[in-house]
């Protein structure tokens, strides 16, 4: 079989933990044969940022921008815990999706992967409610402190131009913990921009939400630019596609969510939207089966997984056991950049080869063979078969041949 050509490279950014053997092992069983890869490649693994001091994701992330479409594995955040795992680290480095979401300055939109065999837990959702999640600031940018004694608080902003506006926090009788996160207006007009922009080429509804009520002036600059934008900008192009653009608090949203169908986009905050994705893959199913993909305003786009590492399936392995890790979710990663490509470089086969990895990869699930995740998932009476993941991506390579021969 002749092997697909490519003619720009992709960017590639290794991971850590099991993803990274899942990575591997993606690339020699599934791409490998098929396609004359051409990556750019970066460790992304956390002892290799270490090394770095944190330059390769800055680096990484420069080439996304430079090239226009990268592929990413999970990666570790470090926190206490995971510094006593890995003592050579000098220190707790920040996450990498968000020093990468702050420079491409992008949202990132993560949908649920469907099965006919697996309904959700919320019986009403038919269709998958896909999370935009606005990819910059807020406590991901923030700095904090504890304070041990009385005393009060103080947010200044300095002007370049002199001026000055200062507010007390707050007066403590006893020790605190504070906390200044911020946001730009120029990142949360991007991110409006994008939301309504991904709603019409996907053909959804946009819904947004914030806590305006009690976030005054910070929730409200959120709700009052998307407001702008879609008035200026975009509301013309909603009414003739038939869309619709509502705007709840998101305590509200969060009930009305539980109670629709699905099928639209729920636009968020940075932590907002961390947590709702979350929830919206474990109620369609699993973590193991959500899409993400990080949207720049210039249409550059980074493909990735939206779970983690997987760290305990990662050291039954080192101990030689055999795990059945749920590799989806980093092949439609690898999918989703591929069909990207292809569209920007004009490569159709390049399309269609992401697109068969995709059908081989749902038709072998739906056939039962699947990893152990989801066997707990399936309907009553769908017979499914639970396969090591090496098995697993084995079965969807056959798969694979079958469509491209």
């Amino acid at each position: 079989m002749e092997k697909i050509q490519m003619t720009t490279p992709l960017v590639e950014m290794d991971g850590d933990e099991m993803t990274r053997v899942l990575w591997a092992m993606i690339k020699e069983k599934l791409i490998l044969p098929f396609v004359e890869l051409r990556t750019e490649y970066y460790d992304l693994g956390l002892l290799h940022r270490n090394e770095t001091r944190d330059q390769v994701t800055i680096d990484a992330a420069n080439a996304t921008k430079r090239l226009g479409v990268a592929v990413k594995c999970a990666t570790i955040t470090p926190n206490k815990q995971r510094m006593e795992e890995y003592p050579q680290l000098t220190e707790m480095w920040k996450s990498p999706n968000g020093t990468i979401r702050a420079i491409l300055d992008g949202t990132a939109f993560r949908a649920p992967i469907l099965l006919p065999c697996i309904h959700p837990v919320v019986k009403n959702w038919k269709a998958p409610i896909t999370i935009a999640r606005h990819a910059y600031g807020d406590m991901y940018k923030a700095v904090d402190f504890l304070t041990q004694e009385p005393g009060t608080a103080t947010l200044t902003f300095q002007a370049d131009s002199g001026a000055q506006q200062s507010l007390t926090v707050q007066h403590v009788d006893g020790g605190a913990v504070w906390q200044g996160m911020h946001n730009t207006t120029n990142s949360i007009r991007a991110f409006a921009r994008s939301c309504f922009q991904y709603a019409i080429d996907t053909r959804q509804d946009l819904w947004f939400s914030t806590k305006d009520t009690i976030s005054k002036v910070y929730d409200g600059t959120f709700k009052s630019i998307f407001e702008e934008e879609y008035e200026t900008r975009y509301r013309a192009e909603f009414e003739k596609l038939g869309l619709q653009y509502f705007y709840t608090l998101i305590d509200d949203a969060v009930a009305r969510v539980i109670r629709s169908r699905g099928g639209f986009i729920w636009a968020l905050k940075n932590y907002d939207g961390d947590v709702m994705s979350d929830m919206v893959a474990t109620a369609f199913g699993s973590l193991a089966m959500m899409t993400s993909v990080l949207v720049s305003p210039d249409g550059t786009m980074e493909f990735e997984a939206s779970h983690g590492t997987v760290t305990r399936h990662y050291y039954r392995y080192l101990k030689g056991e055999k795990t059945s890790t749920n590799p989806i979710a980093t092949i439609f990663a690898w999918s989703g950049a591929f069909k990207r490509r292809g569209e920007l470089d004009q490569l159709p086969a390049l399309v269609r080869f992401g697109e068969a990895m995709e059908q081989a990869s749902l038709e072998t699930l739906e056939s039962g063979v699947m990893t152990g995740d989801l066997v707990s998932l399936v309907d009553e009476g769908f017979e499914a078969t639970a396969v090591s993941s090496e098995e697993f991506l084995d079965a969807i390579a056959a798969r694979l041949v079958e469509k491209l021969a």
